[in-house]
């Protein structure tokens, strides 16, 4: 599309960024009315399109009946396989327990309720509209155990080639269907209508502050992603410290259209806080301002359950093994960057080393510090930034002696990552004051690996409020703006502190489908 198209367009619906939710929403608005004509603009270039999405494993969390419902959307179960599966169900009544349970029962229960009830209807669109190629997450959400292959934590779907395949399949599907995308274009403001609605969007193109285009346009749906890129709008919403994380995905997601509908008297939503965003133990070699577009989701480190966390001083922090991984990577990126120097490190021996996902723990993708003895190790992570070389040491053996004891008093206990196994440091002879409650394996058998990490922000849960039948962007007085929309990010509401894995991309998609009818039915004249 040129630049004089836009400067006199007429749209029907404007969708403002080309991530996952954006595409989805502009997909739904094409489905509900073939005739409309939409655009996606994005501030980024080509090269940066996707946002997050792009960046992610491309999990979606759904309820569902169990294995024999998922069957029929996936393509990478050979016959020979099914019945080596133990996948169990995933009630609705699950999914909500676990989205209340992880934000400390804060999550909007209206917004959680459309959530779950369209998650798998949802999941079955986008294979019909988007192309999507699903899978079972056999790497990520299954361990094979005797033979069989046992689903955890709630999570079992997967896109083929993660989020560059989910924004692959989106993106054909979008340009199949006629909507285009200009890239290169910043929307600067919000237009309004006499009546107050939505008239469109003012945008600039990159570089070049005096290529002003006015575009008209019933509705705008914002997927714009938070405000997690931005330095500023991290230390302005969640405090001072939150300029040291370092950014996971795209540089482009800095809040812009978050301030600009606040500017219409939008409502706050969501978790604004300290603990307002996912956030996860991150590569420290990493770069700070943004992801690598080749390496995504690979400098994620959450290979910690079945190893041990120690800051700088040598102290042990979290309890790694409290719940499955689906539960807290996303606030574990907190908990390291409120350590000295936003750093710690993740440490294994010879025996848990072969359990770390390859993807993430793989020569060519990560440092790895190795050492044949514990005091070794502390030697070489002392010019990694360890500051206390003798408390590392005396933390892994006070934490093997209570293995150890635990062993001794529960000798029929079991490794058993798909669930909560019980293996702790927690025994009537000895406990230790941070336990680890599950998965607790010994470090004693060299060679002993450590892996340095940070805090590496995904995405912002502080976004708007919408209403969650339509995603209808609400004022502050709690009146709808009449053709302002929202999806993906800029959803506040539904997560605090924490979320279960998978359901924001979930999010993303449910309520850009929402988005996109509602715009749809604005522009057609239907509501």
């Amino acid at each position: 599309m040129t630049q004089e198209s836009l400067d006199t367009g007429c749209y029907d619906v404007v969708v403002v960024g080309s991530g996952a939710a954006g595409l989805t929403a502009a997909l739904s608005a094409k489905v509900t009315n073939p005739d409309l004509r939409i655009l996606v603009v994005d501030k980024a270039p080509r090269e940066w399109r996707g946002g997050n999405g792009y960046f992610t494993a491309g999990a979606y969390r759904t309820a569902h009946d169990g294995l024999p419902s998922l069957l029929p959307l996936v393509s990478n179960v050979p016959s020979e396989l099914e019945d080596k599966i133990d996948l169990a169900p995933y009630t609705a009544e699950d999914f909500g327990n676990d989205l209340q349970r992880v934000t400390g029962g804060r999550s909007d229960k209206d917004l959680g309720a459309v959530l779950i009830e369209d998650s798998l209807d949802t999941v079955r669109w986008l294979k019909e509209n988007g192309n999507v190629v699903w899978w079972l997450s056999f790497r990520r959400q299954a361990y094979e155990v005797q033979g069989r292959w046992k689903f955890w934590g709630g999570l079992a779907l997967t896109v083929k080639d993660g989020g560059k395949g989910l924004i692959k399949n989106l993106s054909e599907a979008v340009t199949a269907k006629g909507i285009v995308t200009s890239f290169d274009t910043k929307v600067e403001r919000l237009l309004l209508d006499k009546s107050g609605g939505i008239a469109g969007v003012e945008t600039t193109k990159s570089g070049n502050a005096d290529s002003t285009s006015q575009l008209h346009a019933p509705s705008v749906i914002l997927c714009a992603g938070g405000f997690e890129a931005s330095r500023e709008l991290r230390k302005t919403f969640m405090g001072p410290g939150w300029e040291l994380a370092h950014v996971r995905g795209t540089p482009y997601n800095t809040g812009d259209m978050l301030l600009a509908a606040l500017d219409l008297d939008a409502r706050k939503a969501g978790d604004y806080s300290h603990t307002g965003c996912h956030s996860v133990s991150w590569d420290a070699d990493s770069s700070p301002d943004g992801g690598d577009r080749d390496k995504t989701n690979e400098f994620t480190k959450s290979g910690y359950p079945l190893g041990l966390m120690l800051n700088i001083r040598g102290q042990r922090f979290v309890d790694e093994g409290f719940d499955l991984r689906n539960y807290t990577y996303a606030m574990f990126g907190r908990a390291i960057l409120e350590q000295p120097e936003g750093l710690a490190f993740q440490v294994w021996d010879a025996d848990a080393v072969g359990w770390l996902r390859e993807e993430e723990y793989r020569d060519d993708i990560v440092r790895k510090i190795r050492a044949e003895s514990i005091e070794e190790l502390a030697e070489k992570l002392a010019a990694e930034g360890l500051r206390d070389s003798q408390a590392f040491v005396e933390t892994i053996n006070d934490y093997n002696a209570a293995v150890r004891a635990h062993r001794e008093e529960y000798p029929d206990a079991k490794l058993d990552p798909s669930i909560k196994d019980g293996l702790s440091t927690q025994s009537s002879r000895m406990a230790l004051k941070l336990p680890k409650s599950n998965w607790a394996l010994p470090v004693v058998k060299g060679p002993f690996t450590a892996v340095r990490v940070t805090s590496g922000i995904t995405f912002s849960f502080g976004g708007l409020a919408v209403e969650p039948s339509t995603a209808n962007v609400v004022r502050n007085d709690g009146s709808c703006i009449p053709g302002l929309f929202a999806a993906g990010e800029m959803v506040g509401g539904l997560f605090y502190a924490n979320y279960p894995g998978g359901s924001g991309l979930t999010a993303g998609a449910v309520f850009g489908r929402r988005a996109g009818v509602g715009a749809a039915k604005r522009a057609s004249g239907t509501i």
